[in-house]
């Protein structure tokens, strides 16, 4: 099944907003348009969108003030700002504050089609992240020895300008840890900027890292500033740096050596004031045996190595993260007051937790979500892990048919006891099957379609 994304457009300008609507829907895109940014914020009340385009210079409310209600509504939604050449610094403020990246008018096809897939990648990278980035501390809440060993890394490192390597697995909180680094460090008032390399096209990274100048390829309709100067007085994160490819870690080799770079299409270099953390999953030593990771740059970046342990390795820490989860989700879904019992806490506490971090917190809301009662107990958590991990793959259906066919019966089994379950709310039967809202709509559309 093919997942239609939806793109909202918000601009005053009808021309505008119905090139972009055209072009977008040519591309195979739902496609809404609002012509105000009070508009484009009731539309995203109302309604589900996977990126969001707006226009800087708007009456009323304009893309600034959308961008920060936008923000305050769903900070997983990405945003486009859509700007003029005059405004184009105010694309780079928005940037800083949390827009996914801008777009210059006159805007070519190629350049909007890619700015869009590239913040949707971005957005199915962050939903793999630990849920508690949006949460508070999260990741840093636990007392285990490991963990302790941990922050005090974290604080040595944040107090000087070495460059930090965060290693760990997935759903262990990387992006949290150089947050973290950033935030108690002497560039804090300076702007966080993340790059998830494995996100960005292979032909699209230098670009993304170092920017380039305008007429340097068709789609170069201005100068376009990189994340590197994105980040300038703060710190520039490099979120799955193994994912960068051999050509561009030479370049990258150069910049954390010299503190220099050279946008695309550049004749003279620049310094780069930055903060430089990188974090990854690989094993980085394994790659440069095989030839895809230089050894040069692996000991750049290896300056000050935080190892981030798995949750099962963190003794203890597993019942105070339940607990700081449960408060958080509780009082969001209007449940403060609840509670785990004794039983409980030993369950979550017998469970190896292979999803880290990130399978304990999605553990704590649905359980938040389906326990009727003020204290969640023992039965409840059992019932639940039993559900996030089967011991056995689902039966086919009776009819038997092809592989696409039982995947399908699969589905649509799936989404309709998660409706029933949650009594037709959509939003917490995604979250039930772990989907996201768009793909549950897409399934019940699909459904409605048979």
């Amino acid at each position: 099944m093919t997942t239609r994304h939806s793109v909202l457009i918000v601009d005053d300008d009808p021309a505008v907003g119905a090139s972009l609507f055209r072009l977008l829907k040519q591309a195979g895109y739902d496609v809404r348009h609002e012509a105000s940014g009070a508009a484009g914020l009731k539309a995203v009340a109302d309604a589900n969108f996977d990126v969001v385009i707006s226009d800087i210079r708007m009456p009323g409310m304009d893309g600034m003030e959308l961008l920060e209600a936008l923000r305050d509504h769903d900070r997983s939604l990405p945003v486009v700002m859509l700007t003029a050449h005059g405004t184009i610094k105010l694309a780079v403020e928005a940037m800083r504050l949390g827009a996914k990246d801008f777009l210059t008018k006159p805007f070519e096809r190629e350049a909007v089609l890619s700015v869009i897939d590239t913040a949707l990648r971005a957005t199915e990278v962050a939903q793999n992240a630990p849920p508690e980035l949006a949460r508070g501390s999260g990741g840093l809440v636990g007392s285990s020895k490991v963990m302790a060993e941990c922050l005090s890394l974290v604080d040595r490192a944040a107090k000087g300008p070495a460059m930090v390597l965060v290693t760990g697995e997935s759903g262990t909180g990387k992006e949290l840890v150089a947050r973290a680094i950033h935030d108690r460090s002497g560039r804090s008032d300076g702007p966080f900027i993340p790059v998830h390399c494995a996100a960005v096209p292979a032909n699209l990274i230098e670009s993304e890292l170092f920017g380039h100048m305008k007429g340097i390829f068709t789609d170069a309709t201005a100068d376009r500033p990189g994340r590197v100067e994105l980040a300038e007085g703060g710190t520039l994160f490099l979120d799955e740096v193994g994912d960068i490819p051999l050509s561009t870690q030479v370049k990258l080799l150069r910049l954390l050596a010299n503190r220099e770079y050279t946008p695309l299409g550049a004749t003279s270099e620049r310094k780069a004031d930055v903060r430089f953390v990188a974090a990854t999953h690989r094993d980085l030593n394994a790659m440069v045996a095989e030839g895809t990771f230089r050894e040069d740059l692996l000991f750049r970046i290896n300056v000050i190595p935080v190892h981030l342990p798995p949750l099962r390795d963190r003794d203890g820490d597993i019942a105070e993260l339940a607990q700081h989860f449960l408060r958080e989700i509780a009082e969001t879904n209007g449940r403060s007051g609840m509670s785990f019992s004794e039983g409980a806490l030993a369950v979550l506490g017998a469970h190896s937790f292979p999803g880290n971090v990130r399978e304990l917190a999605n553990l704590v809301e649905r359980l938040v979500i389906f326990t009727d009662a003020d204290t969640i107990e023992a039965a409840d958590v059992e019932g639940h892990l039993g559900e996030s991990r089967p011991s056995s793959p689902p039966a086919a259906p009776d009819d038997g048919g092809t592989l696409a066919e039982q995947a399908k019966a699969t589905r649509f089994r799936a989404v309709t006891n998660a409706l029933a379950r949650t009594k037709n709310n959509k939003t917490q039967a995604a979250r039930l099957i772990e989907v996201s809202r768009r793909t549950l709509h897409n399934i019940i559309d699909e459904m409605k379609a048979e």
